[in-house]
């Protein structure tokens, strides 16, 4: 949601700004924007659209200065327009606010300041905050920011320049991510690191009710109650061409090509040798749980959003079969409100790839609050989720760009897979020989992960001709479903094809009323103990028309191919890994299907990478 960007120092801000905008425009694209002191007076830059259209303006009309804000827009109040675009201003033009996150309490605050004589002009919750500062201003935007800050409700990131004292920027969190990055003589601001990497690998990670100072010799930091709060710098060390395309044409696409190496990194220092010879097992030092501890586990939870909850589906599977405990999945945006059930022996799961998903931090808040440990799957070291829960595991993804999730995801699987046979091993729900049996499973992922994208080119050819229709399926049974869900929601999120998937067995229950002459129905069927019964759905939609693309095990080609109309086999492994295998054609086929429809692919309409508001 909204990508905020700032700098204060002794360079021309406006390049600056502009190149940490592209490095968030994935955080939302629907209009863009900048404010520059120029040595008189503020100055404001906006445009509907994406950031092109901003520079396009810019390049008739630059904007010279030395400190500055931005901004790029997912639009949650107003619709994408010049006028709702950031940064917003009050009706002086003195005060300049750009904001991720949503006002709750807005309209009220509104109706209390059109009293005094504000009149806006945009239908956003954040151009009441610089209304609001402006009100509250008695000589230091410091005091006046901390003053509007206790007015609002609601989650919100905040940058604040004012041209009273355009030597200071002043920065905000609560609920919403934001980094303060540390250089020599400046200073910047940004809603995510990739955006400041190229100028500093030094930042601070500012925490919910903090705030800093932002001058070009140094930075103070505050918690929005006016105390001083010291903080560690937190030192970067992953480069900045890890955060670009290196080659391919989409970050999608390179994304889902690094999964190989996503696999290799996240397993790496976790899977060591056992006590006894040839033995592999897991280590989690992450884990601080005793073994007592996890013993003593008796239902587990698991919590996320959108394609996180689709891991979480996976690792439900693999923690009952792996480590016997009861596993529940929840939507995040549906816990708290359902009051759940949490008991001293609840184990909370929350999994989010940013480490800030708003419904997945509002979970785990709750969570916690019930007196459960929380252990996070996350892809991002500080994040919110990273730092509030009890326990963490760090995927080894690197800086996931594309909207489209997709290596996040597959490290989400290796998580999981991790930690069931941590979890197995603690708790003697596997023998020795099975947990060193699936752990030379996964060592191989890697390299079987390569052999199916060398056949890229097939799953080309078959995405050109699925999007030929408006709407298919998808259906498999056990983990296949969870992963026929999975590439349901890659193929609509980024070609718009309507598409849904279902359990097959559940087809005779209804869904076949959808199936008729042509259809397309992608299936997988890769589990060996329900092969047959999967096999007989596929013969039903068959037998009404359906064209049947299926998703196999190698060595199956033969005596499949006689049920369905096309097939692509993944290299052989054990049933329980089958999902971190087959969900790799599927990116493939939404990737070229989304491009095949002329779409961009790495920002769907209506989107966002991280969604840190309900």
């Amino acid at each position: 949601m909204c990508g905020i960007v700032g700098y204060i120092g002794s360079r021309d801000s406006q390049g600056i700004l502009l190149e940490g905008l592209k490095k968030l425009e994935y955080r939302g694209y629907d209009s863009a924007g900048i404010a520059v002191f120029d040595g008189r007076k503020l100055e404001v830059r906006k445009s509907q659209g994406r950031l092109a259209n901003l520079e396009e303006k810019l390049d008739g009309q630059p904007l010279r200065g030395y400190v500055g804000i931005g901004h790029t827009r997912w639009a949650t109040h107003g619709k994408p327009s010049d006028v709702n675009s950031h940064p917003h201003t009050d009706n002086s033009s003195k005060f300049s606010v750009v904001h991720n996150g949503i006002i709750e309490n807005y309209l009220e605050l509104k109706a209390q300041l059109a009293a005094k004589g504000h009149q806006f002009v945009s239908e956003t919750d954040t151009e009441v905050i610089s209304h609001l500062v402006a009100d509250l201003y008695q000589g230091d935007i410091v005091q006046a920011v901390q003053a509007a800050v206790r007015q609002m409700r609601g989650a919100f990131a905040l940058a604040v320049l004012t041209e009273y004292e355009p030597d200071r920027l002043i920065a905000v969190r609560y609920a919403s991510p934001l980094v303060i990055g540390i250089g020599n003589g400046e200073n910047f601001i940004g809603s995510d690191i990739p955006a400041i990497l190229e100028h500093t690998r030094d930042v601070y990670i500012l925490n919910d009710g903090e705030m800093a100072i932002l001058t070009s010799n140094g930075v103070e930091l505050l918690t929005t109650d006016g105390n001083n709060i010291s903080k560690e710098i937190f030192h970067v060390d992953w480069d900045l061409l890890t955060a670009e395309k290196a080659g391919f044409d989409h970050f999608m696409l390179k994304e889902i090509y690094e999964q190989p190496r996503a696999y290799r990194d996240t397993m790496m220092g976790r899977v060591i040798e056992g006590t006894e010879e040839g033995s592999l097992k897991v280590q989690l030092p992450e884990i601080g749980m005793t073994d007592e501890q996890l013993r003593a586990i008796r239902n587990i939870h698991i919590v996320a959003c959108g394609t996180a909850h689709h891991a979480a589906l996976i690792g439900k599977a693999v923690l009952e079969s792996l480590a016997r405990i009861p596993v529940e999945t929840d939507v995040a945006s549906e816990y708290r409100y359902r009051n759940p059930i949490i008991t001293p022996e609840t184990l909370v799961i929350v999994v989010s790839q940013s480490g800030e998903t708003a419904d997945t931090l509002a979970a785990l808040r709750e969570a916690k609050r019930c007196g459960a440990r929380v252990l996070a799957i996350t892809n991002v070291v500080g994040s919110s989720v990273s730092r509030e829960a009890d326990d963490v595991i760090i995927t080894q993804a690197g800086p996931e760009i594309a909207v489209a999730s997709t290596k996040a995801y597959t490290s989400q699987l290796i998580a999981f897979y991790l930690l069931g046979l941590y979890m197995a091993d603690k708790r003697g729900a596997c023998e020795q020989a099975q947990i060193t049996m699936v752990l030379q499973a996964m060592q191989q992922l890697p390299e079987q992960v390569e052999a199916i994208l060398s056949q890229a080119n097939v799953l080309k050819q078959t995405a050109q001709a699925l999007v030929k229709h408006q709407s298919l399926f998808f259906i498999g049974r056990g983990v296949d479903y969870a992963v026929a869900q999975e590439g349901s929601l890659k193929l609509k999120e980024i070609s718009y094809i309507h598409s849904e998937a279902y359990a097959a067995g559940e087809l005779k229950h209804g869904t076949l009323a959808l199936i008729e002459e042509g259809v397309p129905v992608i299936a997988l069927i890769t589990q060996d103990e329900l092969y047959e019964k999967t096999l007989s759905n596929i013969k039903e939609v068959t037998a009404r028309g359906a064209y049947v693309f299926g998703v196999i095990n190698s060595g199956q080609e033969s005596e499949i191919s006689q049920s369905v109309d096309e097939l692509f086999a993944i290299p052989q492994t054990l049933p329980l890994l089958t999902p971190a295998l087959s969900v790799i054609p599927l990116q493939l086929i939404s990737y070229y299907a989304s491009l095949a429809l002329g779409n961009d692919v790495d920002k769907p309409r209506n989107l966002a990478k991280s969604v840190t508001v309900e």
